[in-house]
Parts: structure tokens; sequence; C-alpha cells
């Protein structure tokens, strides 16, 4: 796996969409019961109302589908029964459209790891597609990735009860864009062998590689993970955005030539 740093690819203009995408999740994330906290040790008080949280903003695939919501759902409360303390369930005391869930889910994260590596993503990439498709389709671009990468896993698995969420969906979509029009594009990496080793590769390698991990994991391989985290949404979102790009491709300059610097006189 390789973890980007920067892209050596300049704009020309203020990617204030990917700006108020990334303040928005910021700021959802802060508001989502105990998954902020850095100590750790969750009381179970806490893991059930995350549960709830997740439960309630979070887009489930067997809602998905069948579009209607279950009849019960966790409540945020304590309980005991007969296998010991536990999330308390019940009737929903809420009104949730499983179309406007995807749109949700895309805001909410589990960790700090989890926010971090989708906005480390976002940011390094997103400005540049941002720049080329103009702010208002660029989010139309990234909310269209999003909901198909969600849609895509419920289809593929539609009697799923585990809520989707977070940004990687459409954010794949964004790699998969960016990987079509700026192939070619220098970026700076950290690579993990024995210590986190620096590396100026292309976008091609850096992304490609992505995708074959995320296509390998899918499959259940080289991870014990891979029930835990939407491989396959992944993947539907950057073959989206990869083909929606294809169009984007013809009249793209060529990336900078990256030399000496010069002073100025």
């Amino acid at each position: 796996m390789v973890i980007p740093v920067h892209d050596l690819n300049p704009v020309r203009r203020t990617p204030w969409i990917t700006y108020a995408l990334i303040a928005i999740n910021v700021v959802v994330f802060l508001r989502t019961p105990g998954v902020a906290s850095i100590t750790g040790g969750a009381s179970l008080d806490t893991l059930c109302h995350q549960q709830a949280f997740v439960e309630h903003w979070g887009a489930v695939p067997r809602e998905l589908i069948e579009s209607r919501m279950p009849r019960l759902v966790p409540t945020g409360g304590v309980g005991v029964g007969a296998g010991g303390p536990g999330c308390l369930l019940g009737p929903p005391g809420y009104s949730k459209s499983p179309v406007l869930s995807v749109l949700t889910a895309m805001f909410v994260h589990s960790s700090w790891t989890h926010l971090l590596g989708n906005m480390l993503f976002l940011l390094i990439f997103g400005n540049n597609i941002e720049d080329r498709l103009g702010r208002l389709r660029y989010l139309l671009f990234y909310l269209v990735c999003g909901y198909a990468a969600a849609y895509g896993f419920a289809i593929a698995d539609p009697s799923s009860t585990v809520p989707l969420i977070g940004a990687s969906g459409a954010i794949a979509g964004v790699l998969g864009a960016y990987l079509v029009i700026f192939p070619r594009v220098p970026v700076w990496g950290l690579v993990p062998f024995l210590f986190f080793l620096p590396l100026r590769l292309p976008a091609w390698v850096v992304l490609g590689f992505w995708f074959v991990l995320q296509a390998f994991y899918s499959a259940g391989y080289g991870t014990s993970a891979a029930g835990t985290v939407a491989y396959l949404a992944h993947i539907v979102g950057f073959v989206l955005g990869a083909l929606l790009a294809i169009p984007l491709r013809a009249g793209t300059p060529a990336p900078p030539t990256v030399g000496p610097a010069r002073r100025a006189r």
C-alpha cells in the first residue's frame, strides 16, 4: 500500500467544494457519539449510542433493496438479557428514508483512522478533479459515485443488515477519475517497507495499485477484516469514476515538468 502525501499537479482555482466536504466530514465525526475519543475503552453505554447513531444515519443494504426500515433498531439504551448486558432494540423512533441514508452515510466515519485516511485521499486528489470538472459538476460527480458505490454493494449483498458508512465509495470515484485524466502526474508517497520509504511515482502506479488491493481484499484475500470493510463499494465507485472521466481526458494539459528550482531575479 502506497500512502500518498502530495501530488505535483497545480490547480487554477481554490477547491472550495473539496474543502467543504472535508469540513462537513470532520464536523459530523466530532458529533458522533464516542468515536472522536482518543483514549479508547468506550463504555457499553457509549457503544450502544454509537450503534444507534450509525444505524440511524448509515445506509443499510437490506433497507436500500427493500426500500423499508426494519421493525427493530438499536435505541441507544443498555439492557440485560439472557446473554448478559447488551444494547436495547426497539421500534425506530425516527423516520428514515433509505435513499437519503446513502447521502448521510457518506459523512459518517467509525474512527480517526477511517476519517483521516479518507480525507487524505480526498484532499490530495479531489482538488484537481474539482478544478477539471468545475465546482457544481464535481459535487454532482462525487455524490453520483457515492450512491453508485452504496447501491452496487447492496445489490451484491441484499440481505446485509450492517450499515455502510464513510466517504470512501465517493472518494474511490475521484481516484478513478484522477487515474484516467492525470495518469502520469508524479505523486509523492510513503511505502511501508521496514520503515516509511518516500518515493515519487506516477499516479497510475499509486492508484492502480490501490485498485488492485481493493479487488484483492474484496475477494477475501490478504486481510482478516474483509467482512468489515465494503471493498466492493470502493471498486464500484472507482470504476464508475473512471468511466465518467474518459470523455474529459481529451484536452487535459500534460503534467508539469519537475526540475531544479530557479530563483526569480
